[in-house]
Formats: C-alpha cells, structure tokens, sequence
C-alpha cells in the first residue's frame, strides 16, 4: 500500500469518531488503531498497578511507626502536602540538578516543592503552607497516588 495513502487514512481515522479501520487492498490488509481509544487506557492501567505495588510496601512500613504515640502526634504537628495527582515523583527538575527543598530549609506559600511528572508532562507542586520542611515522605522517582501524602511543613 502506498504511504500517501495510509497518511490519507491515518488522517482520517484520528479525525473521525472511529477508533478502529482495517483496510485490504490485494495482498496487503492494514490495520489502524486510534491511539487515544486504547493505549491511553492501558497506560493509565498500568502506572495504577504499578503504584499500588509500590505503595503496598510504603504503607505497611509507615503502619507499625504510626502505632506509637511519636508518629501520630508528628503529624498534628504539621502541615501535610498530599499529591494532587498521580505520578512519577521527583526531588529535582533534572537529574544532578539539586533538590528544590531539603528537610529543615524554610519555605513559603507558592514556593516549589517537587515535580510530579503525569503522562509525560512535568507538574511543579508547590507549597500551600509557610513554614520549615520537617519530613519528606517520598523517594525521589517513586511513584505516586492522589492523596498520597509527600511534604509535611512545621
């Protein structure tokens, strides 16, 4: 098949309500899926499935140090910054690149704490709170789920 016309038809399934066309032509059968009916599903399968595998641990790590008193009351007093989204997390806008935030630095409200990156677009998280960075929860490339806490501001 010619390449002009499976441009041609490529073209006119991504504009078309049509997630799927198979065309035959003699020997040849082509066969276009659009990608945002079926791969997008998947790729939101499996980084789910990959951060529950991750956070499965993560949690039951944290479990036994929230059954003493000192963890329960660390988190009374502070503010927690939780994950609007999930994601990729990283300390850093590059790799080598240092750290936006270290535990004890002083940040303000709007101040940049991490980046979340979502389907491939890099998300900069920032500060909701003034105040001192007591704990950072997550490691820099883990992944992570909304709501998962990642700061807390004392």
């Amino acid at each position: 098949m010619d390449l002009r016309k499976l441009k041609t038809l490529i073209d006119l399934v991504a504009e078309s309500d049509i997630a799927e066309l198979e065309v035959t032509e003699g020997e040849s059968k082509v066969r276009i899926v659009k990608s945002s009916a079926i791969p997008q599903n998947q790729m939101m399968m499996m980084p789910q499935q990959g951060v529950q595998h991750y956070a499965a641990p993560a949690q039951h790590a944290p479990a036994p140090a929230a059954a003493p008193a000192p963890a329960v009351a660390a988190e009374p007093t502070g503010h927690v910054v939780k994950s609007p989204m999930v994601g990729t997390f990283y300390r850093s806008s590059a790799p080598g690149a240092a750290a936006f935030v270290e535990v004890g630095q002083n940040v303000k409200e709007g101040d940049t704490l991490c980046i979340i990156e979502a389907m491939k677009l890099l998300n900069e998280i920032d500060a909701d709170a003034t105040g001192v960075v007591t704990k950072i929860l997550v490691e820099n490339g883990q992944p992570v789920e909304f709501g998962q806490p990642l700061f807390i501001i004392g």
